[in-house]
């Protein structure tokens, strides 16, 4: 595993070579770091990148072409060694292809190009998909980054909130308790708002999970100082929202193309809800972005 960092006079950027992962964002005025930091005690990642699943399968399996398949929770990327395939001033890309072992749980051929670029205080994530084999591919992608909060000594998560850029009403859709799984279920969280508290009690039930939502960007903000964290997210059909449980000093904000399967027995990969399709040669491309200030 290797870091390599992106870095101008505002901030300084690292990225492993595992999983292609953001493991930090540093503001250098005030060496203030927004990057949750994977302390074993409450997550041990920073920001992995869910391919080629969000979420979890009934019984971790899917069926495809009269066979039945195994995948963890979020896929295999964030597991393994991406390659390094181009280093800039500005910009990292790196990349995994299949292989025997992956077409094990997953027979498809595709390269996964992630591509991190810096310009002032903001950092763009990009994702290619590439189909390099025959017939169809199928699969979802996500983003899963874990932000400091709070952000700074001696605030608590009870200070901060979230932003949306425009006012929403919206259910968030339950997941199973202990599977991960959605259960069919809603509750609402905010009616025409723009603004939501941040209370660890929301996330008993595990993420919040929203469709159907009018903004493209989400800020974490507070009124006990001026810092925030801003993900923009144009033309993601899904959002997570996720701390792992009370006291844990992190918030998860994630812009998916894709999410968890439903309660019930395994069912055609082509069937669940949030999967993309590729024809032979085709690429699918998607890009969120990460701003501090």
């Amino acid at each position: 595993m290797k870091t390599s960092f992106l870095e101008n006079e505002y901030v300084r950027v690292g990225v492993k070579t595992a999983g292609a992962e953001l493991c930090s964002f540093l503001k250098k005025d005030g060496e203030r770091e927004y990057i949750w930091q994977a302390s074993p005690e409450f997550w041990n990642r920073h920001a992995p990148v869910l391919f080629p699943i969000v979420g979890r399968l009934p019984q971790d399996q899917y069926l495809h072409k009269g066979q039945t398949y195994s995948l963890p929770q979020h896929g295999f990327a964030r597991d393994k060694e991406f390659e390094l395939v181009q280093e800039e001033e500005n910009r990292l890309v790196y990349e995994l292809r299949s292989s025997d072992e992956t077409k094990k749980i997953y027979p498809f051929d595709f390269a996964l190009r992630i591509s991190y670029t810096l310009q002032d205080q903001t950092l763009e994530v990009r994702w290619q998909v590439e189909h390099t084999g025959q017939g169809e591919m199928l699969f979802s992608i996500g983003a899963h980054p874990a932000f400091n909060v709070p952000m700074q000594p001696g605030g608590a998560f009870e200070d901060y909130y979230l932003e949306f850029s425009q006012p929403e009403t919206l259910a968030r859709y339950l997941l199973e308790d202990g599977t991960g799984l959605q259960n069919g279920q809603t509750e609402p969280v905010l009616d025409n708002m723009a603004i939501l508290p941040l209370r660890y009690e929301q996330y008993e039930k595990d993420a919040m999970v929203f469709k159907a939502f009018r903004s493209d960007r989400v800020t974490i903000k507070t009124d006990q100082h001026p810092h925030f964290v801003q993900v923009s997210f144009p033309n993601f059909p899904y959002l997570g929202i996720w701390t792992k449980r009370v006291g844990a000093p992190f918030l998860c904000i994630e812009p998916w193309c894709g999410v968890a399967g439903s309660t019930g027995g395994p069912i055609e990969l082509s069937e669940k809800e949030g999967i993309q399709s590729l024809g032979s040669g085709e690429t699918f491309e998607t890009a969120y972005t990460i701003t501090i200030g």
